[in-house]
């Protein structure tokens, strides 16, 4: 079988950019783990591969097949490219015809993946975080601490102070510049020291997302009512929450297995944990004194859903290069 007709679309970053609306982000990764949650969808084996030059490779993969959505982020972590100027993490994201096997779609998947993150920490915050919270700890200044900074104050509107952890304990002007005139801000010292562990220790939401190389705070600085969102382990051997906190909480992730596998989950994985999916559409998942956690790895899902919103609008509005494809 030939065909000379077939297309396929290219985005590029300045394309996602321009498609990329928090809304909309939104919605999308509420249908991914609507998806998840019914098993109408499936989540394939992760690879997640270390590269010389301290790289790591990995793809993520799923399918909808009734909604007939299959595809891939490939995916990972390049420290050289800041030499270079360059993100060291680097994403591209491709979603597959599943009755051809052919490409429709390939998308810059930097900005994708920040976004459907930060939104994913969004939806774990209004379904576990307490709706008074005022004061929010974020762990890092990078551009998924800036995300899921700028998210958590849309969706928890009772936020009023931001306190932030850097790695050196230095202030990013940058970073507070953000946040400046919607919420105080100030600087909360480095990991692991007495000024991160007050913080946390007077904050109703903790956001944590570094690397995941190192423990960030005390177990003991967690106080009854506390969530926490934790972002940064996503491989083996990875964590950033202290021992004896997993024990102490009430544990969420996006995916038990893997949460098990990669996330901080995988530091007690005989602890009960349940799928944040499960709390769509139910009444509220938490008691007042309940420290909460939402244990994030990621789901292929999320990218698919995020990027198949953006094909249609790419399409509906002539974003992008639609490029012949013929086979």
């Amino acid at each position: 079988m030939q065909n000379n007709d077939a297309r396929l679309l290219l985005l590029d970053r300045d394309a996602v950019a321009a498609l990329l609306q928090p809304d909309a982000v939104r919605a999308a990764v509420r249908d991914a783990f609507a998806l998840h949650a019914a098993r109408s969808a499936r989540v394939f084996p992760i690879v997640r591969e270390e590269l010389p030059g301290s790289a790591v490779f990995g793809i993520k993969s799923g399918d909808v097949p009734a909604q007939e959505l299959l595809g891939f982020k490939a995916a990972g972590f390049w420290p050289g490219n800041r030499e270079a100027g360059g993100a060291a993490h680097q994403a591209t994201i491709v979603l597959v015809d599943p009755r051809t096997g052919r490409p429709l779609c390939i998308a810059d998947g930097n900005a994708v993946t920040t976004a459907r993150t930060a939104a994913a920490g969004a939806l774990g915050l209004q379904l576990l975080a307490r709706a008074d919270s005022e004061q929010l700890c974020v762990f890092g200044t990078g551009v998924q601490a800036c995300a899921h900074a700028q998210y958590a104050l849309s969706a928890l509107p009772s936020l009023q102070r931001l306190r932030y952890v850097t790695s050196d304990g230095r202030r990013e002007p940058g970073f507070e510049a953000r946040f400046t005139g919607r919420c105080e801000v100030a600087l909360a010292g480095s990991p692991h020291s007495a000024a991160a562990d007050a913080a946390v220790a007077a904050s109703d939401v903790v956001i944590t997302a570094t690397p995941g190389r190192a423990i960030l705070f005390s177990a003991q600085a967690v106080r009854a009512g506390t969530h926490i969102n934790a972002v940064g382990a996503d491989t083996q051997g990875k964590r950033e929450l202290p021992p004896g906190l997993l024990e102490r909480a009430r544990l969420w992730c996006d995916d038990l297995a893997q949460a098990r596998s990669i996330g901080e989950l995988q530091w007690a994985p005989q602890l009960p944990a349940a799928e944040l999916g499960q709390l769509l559409g139910t009444s509220a998942a938490r008691a007042a004194q309940d420290i909460t956690i939402f244990d994030m790895t990621g789901l292929a899902l999320q990218d698919l859903t995020t990027v198949r919103m953006l094909y249609e609008r790419a399409l509906a509005n002539n974003i992008g290069r639609n490029i012949p494809w013929p086979w």
